[in-house]
């Protein structure tokens, strides 16, 4: 029995993967966004059990057509409009399936040189890009979930006197409960980094949020001064440049002279909307992140890139280091003046992700992603646009970036809690139409939807068929 497939039936079903894949690519509005299909589907179609002898490629192919690109929420459809968009462009495919080929653990300069100094390479120009300061150091991690569990280790062992690498916490009644700091609008991956590094949850202080969903920093500073005087030890606060449910901007600026003043980390999310930091007209929104200890944003969200790929800033890469760093016998190779990336996180493997920013960042140009960028931002000025001008609709927060949070408010429907029924059931018949997929948030607790544009292959056409579906499928919901 041969090792591995003969090159030339490596070839042949290559040739047919990159065949199906740009297929897909070009006319993945065949399918509806979401398949319509039940739990459990899928798995009754497949074998209980795996092969008990090798299986041609072609049919592996054909049963990948039947079974799973139709029955995937389909992510790359430019009607995708649920969470941040992401895009797997052309040049990240492309560039997925030749890491896939080098198969490339770059957790040593040794074992992955190019990798690795491609990595640091990217990293730079994106730093660049956003207007950080030269002493920032970039690396990649998976997701934003990652980068900030790492940012929030990092700061907890820039705390003095705890030595909690070596010590731990538990069973330590002379260490303090150490705090982190979020807005009331920030990412759950606070909260899970919280629990993951043993704070706890109770440790995590949401900041209530103002008008614009924006942190409120007197309610930060009374926060911190209340800690404080309880015998807690403020540790990190996070800050969020474009949220979640709004993609609302917290007042960096003031956060880090808070942060100045009283020796706390700052860490800023910016997952989503770091990646508009490249257009300076939307960087000048985000004065103050420069200021910042730590910094994510993920080109998977809104630079083009596949999915998995959350580039972590921080200013201090020996603080970080200093955090992970744990090297076995079997791992010391003697190259000196060299980045391992094993050191900068809690990961030891480490994929070969810089290959897709590179070639996205190339074959792009940064005039041709600010370019996308801004059309986006325009698309989403414009519905909102449409929503304030609509009688029976309102505009739940204000449109910084590309996404657009509104709610239906019909006439004579007053009660709270009939209006959120009524926004459930409009955004259920929205969905269950088939070209577009939309989701929601609770604002003030009220129901409503979200429209987050970031597919590449999104247009005004889009925007206008959808806005059609949005008002019919209100009118078919009120009484005759």
């Amino acid at each position: 029995m041969p090792k591995d497939l003969p090159s030339d039936e490596i070839r042949r079903a290559l040739h047919r993967a990159a065949d199906l894949a740009a297929d897909y690519l070009e006319s993945v509005e065949r399918h509806p966004v979401v398949p319509r299909i039940q739990p459990g589907d899928v798995a009754r179609q497949l074998p209980v059990a795996p092969p008990e002898h090798p299986e041609a490629m072609d049919a592996i192919l054909d049963d990948y057509l039947r079974l799973i690109e139709p029955n995937v929420t389909h992510w790359n459809h430019p009607g995708f409009l649920a969470y941040f968009g992401i895009t797997g462009s052309g040049p990240g495919v492309v560039a997925e399936t030749l890491a896939a080929a080098l198969n490339v653990n770059a957790m040593l300069w040794r074992s992955g040189p190019a990798p690795t100094e491609l990595e640091g390479r990217v990293c730079d120009w994106l730093r660049q890009l956003m207007e950080l300061p030269e002493g920032f150091h970039g690396h990649i991690n998976d997701t934003a979930s990652s980068s900030t569990l790492v940012a929030l280790a990092a700061a907890r062992h820039r705390l003095p006197g705890l030595a909690v690498r070596e010590r731990g916490l538990a069973g330590r009644p002379e260490v303090p409960p150490l705090v982190v700091y979020a807005c009331d609008q920030a990412h759950s991956s606070v909260d899970k980094a919280a629990i993951v590094l043993g704070l706890g949850q109770e440790n995590v202080r949401r900041v209530e949020s103002d008008a614009a969903f924006r942190m409120s920093v007197p309610a930060l500073a009374a926060a911190v001064a209340a800690d404080r005087a309880a015998g807690r030890l403020p540790m990190a606060v996070v800050a969020t440049v474009g949220s979640t449910s709004t993609t609302s901007i917290d007042p960096v600026e003031e956060i880090a002279d808070l942060c100045a003043r009283e020796g706390i980390w700052l860490h800023v999310d910016a997952a989503y909307a770091g990646s508009a930091a490249i257009c300076p007209e939307s960087r000048a929104l985000m004065q103050g992140i420069e200021r910042a200890d730590s910094l994510v944003t993920n080109p998977h969200k809104w630079l083009f890139t596949p999915v998995d790929c959350s580039v972590l800033f921080v200013r201090d890469l020996a603080n970080l280091q200093a955090a992970f760093s744990l090297v076995p016998e079997y791992l010391r190779t003697g190259d000196a003046g060299v980045t391992n990336l094993m050191d900068l996180g809690f990961q030891l493997g480490r994929r070969f992700r810089s290959l897709k920013l590179w070639m996205v960042l190339r074959a792009y140009g940064v005039e041709g992603l600010r370019a996308h960028l801004r059309e986006h931002c325009a698309l989403a000025l414009a519905l909102a646009e449409r929503i304030t001008a609509e009688p029976g609709f309102e505009l739940a927060a204000p449109v910084p970036f590309s996404t657009v949070c509104f709610r239906a408010v019909p006439a004579g429907l007053a009660d709270p809690a009939a209006l959120d029924r009524f926004n459930e059931r409009l955004l259920a018949g929205i969905n269950a139409a088939g070209p577009f997929f939309l989701s929601h948030t609770a604002l003030r607790g009220r129901y409503t939807l979200r429209v987050a544009i970031g597919n590449v292959k999104t247009t005004a056409r889009h925007l206008d068929a959808l806005w059609d579906l949005v008002q019919e499928t209100a009118r078919g919901l009120l009484p005759e």
